[in-house]
């Protein structure tokens, strides 16, 4: 079943920002810099699970986010979700975590994984905020939302 429908899509929306998808932001000291840096940018979905249920591309191509100064940006069919995050480049795999400042996710934190290849980010976060995953699934019954994106010219 893929996510369609407009409560599917606000539902997403809430999901997805804090995502934001937003992976790379800001760095606690020198060891993060460099994985803070390779984020930055505009990224754009190539396709998203949650709980083990994919996005409907529709939704996809409705998403930005963009990453840069120790902030995420998230829109979602014109919707804003903004906020923080700090990378852990002493993980492995590589960690953030995801503060929300403005939009649904204000207040809420997401811990997360991520992983770089060229201009392809691949991220997962647990939208329970309960702990950071382990590695890049989103199983049924869990609220990981595991997303890939690719880089977007600016």
């Amino acid at each position: 079943m893929h996510l369609t429908n407009v409560e599917s899509l606000s539902r997403a929306f809430k999901m997805l920002v804090c995502v934001g998808f937003a992976a790379a932001a800001t760095s606690a000291g020198a060891a993060e810099a460099p994985a803070a840096k390779a984020v930055q940018g505009l990224w754009k979905p190539l396709k998203a699970e949650l709980g083990g249920q994919p996005m409907a591309e529709e939704i996809l191509k409705m998403i930005t986010l963009r990453l840069g100064d120790g902030r995420y940006v998230v829109t979602v069919g014109g919707q804003l979700d903004k906020g923080t995050c700090a990378i852990d480049s002493s993980t492995q795999p590589k960690g953030m975590t995801i503060t929300g400042t403005e939009g649904p996710n204000q207040g809420k934190t997401f811990p997360a994984i991520f992983e770089l290849e060229g201009d392809t980010l691949r991220i997962c976060y647990d939208l329970s905020g309960k702990r950071r995953p382990t590695e890049f699934k989103s199983l049924p019954g869990t609220r990981l939302y595991l997303a890939t994106y690719h880089r977007a010219k600016e």
